[in-house]
């Protein structure tokens, strides 16, 4: 039931394909992410979901295939440009400035869009549009109270929210998250649901996410990659009731 990539997508691959020796972790991928969509990748432990965003990302280079953004070829593109193009993307693992307030790290994450050297943090204080935007993005996220406390010291909900910020300061078409869930405890996580509900309706989101609770809200089509391959794509209602998705990935027929 695998859909082709339409090309008048907002980002899609062509044939992605990416191996680490004798190990195919990329298998001739055709991925597409419409203009506004959020659309989910899932599969089981090993099926290739991280190494595909690192290579949307720009961190890994493809063995094989094309990826392109907005009908550019951007397959040879360096991480730090694909995000002055308006890709962003979060992390596995947290990837905040522990030392740092967390009004600095969004401060930090502000600054190649507006063409500062780390030497504006000294004169933030002075630069009251600067101030607005890290409001803006903090108050988006639920951390607007939280401006003055240094990272390290937030709870792990509390540093997700923050590298999400973090990601929207770039002002992105599409945001790759990896896995914005993990480590969110079960009190937590109808208020990240809510957050990415919220970023969902600002720019488009390929999303890389173990719980399915929060896939099926949030996403508007899923892809489902087993062995680096995708056997399925499309709505969540679709997905959920593929035979094949059943019992490669959903557990049918399991005992």
């Amino acid at each position: 039931m695998a859909e082709g990539a339409p090309q008048d997508a907002l980002l899609r691959t062509e044939g992605l394909s990416k191996s680490f020796g004798g190990v195919v972790a990329t298998d001739h991928l055709d991925l597409a992410v419409r203009d506004g969509e959020a659309h989910a990748v899932i599969g089981p432990n090993g099926a290739g979901k991280t190494t595909l965003i690192a290579q949307l990302a720009g961190e890994l280079t493809p063995t094989a295939g094309r990826i392109w953004f907005e009908g550019r070829d951007i397959t040879d593109l360096p991480a730090h440009a694909r995000v002055n193009i308006g890709i962003a993307r979060s992390f596995q693992i947290t990837n905040v400035l522990p030392s740092f307030t967390v009004a600095e790290n969004v401060q930090v994450a502000l600054r190649p869009r507006r063409g500062h050297s780390f030497a504006f943090l000294r004169d933030a204080a002075r630069d009251a549009a600067l101030n607005r935007e890290i409001e803006a993005l903090l108050d988006e996220v639920g951390l607007l109270g939280r401006a003055g406390v240094i990272a390290g010291e937030l709870a792990h909900g509390e540093q997700r929210q923050l590298e999400l910020a973090m990601a929207l300061a770039s002002a992105p078409r599409l945001v790759l998250l990896d896995e914005p869930m993990a480590g969110i405890g079960h009190a937590e996580a109808p208020d990240m649901i809510e957050l990415l509900l919220r970023i969902k309706r600002g720019c488009a989101m390929l999303l890389i996410e173990h719980d399915m609770d929060a896939v099926f809200r949030i996403a508007d089509r899923i892809t489902v990659l087993v062995g680096g391959r995708a056997i399925a794509s499309g709505p969540p209602d679709a997905i959920r009731d593929d035979p094949e998705v059943r019992r490669a990935y959903l557990g049918e027929g399991e005992a």
